[in-house]
């Protein structure tokens, strides 16, 4: 891959962060359950992270950055997406979220498969995997508000 068609690929992503960021930042301006806004305004400042990572990633060199894979339980994957409202349940928000990180680990996930170079391939794949550990957390905490009582156990 050329190293002009890598910088519009990461430009792509770099957009679909600010997307992200700004669909977080909207949801906790709407949602009334203060613990859904901490949740979303914590999750706009992680995208905000990514962005200037992304961002950085046009001047460093992207062998030495290495992301460890998380676990992906696919919990969230089958789920329904709830509507977004001001009244946005908890465990809906966690649902939104992980819908969310969900698509940014596929479409990483496709620019390393689309790659043809193993820098180009590890920066993608790197991506992937740290919107993975994202999406797990989410996971964790959707798993433990929708079934508490597998907590003690």
């Amino acid at each position: 891959m050329k190293a002009e068609d890598a910088k519009k690929i990461i430009s792509i992503a770099i957009d679909r962060e600010v997307e992200a960021y700004t669909f977080y930042r909207n949801v906790a301006d709407k949602v009334k359950d203060k613990n859904l806004k901490a949740l979303f305004d914590e999750l706009a400042g992680e995208e905000k992270k990514h962005r200037e990572f992304l961002q950085a990633f046009l001047t460093k060199d992207v062998s030495k950055i290495k992301f460890s894979a998380g676990h992906d339980y696919k919990v969230g994957d089958a789920l329904p997406s709830p509507k977004l409202t001001a009244n946005l349940k908890p465990l809906d928000g966690l649902v939104l979220a992980i819908k969310k990180e969900l698509e940014a680990m596929q479409m990483y996930t496709q620019f390393a498969k689309a790659a043809d170079d193993m820098e180009t391939q590890l920066l993608f794949s790197q991506l992937a995997n740290m919107e993975r550990g994202h999406k797990a957390r989410l996971e964790d905490l959707y798993t433990e508000m929708a079934f508490p009582e597998n907590i003690w156990v």
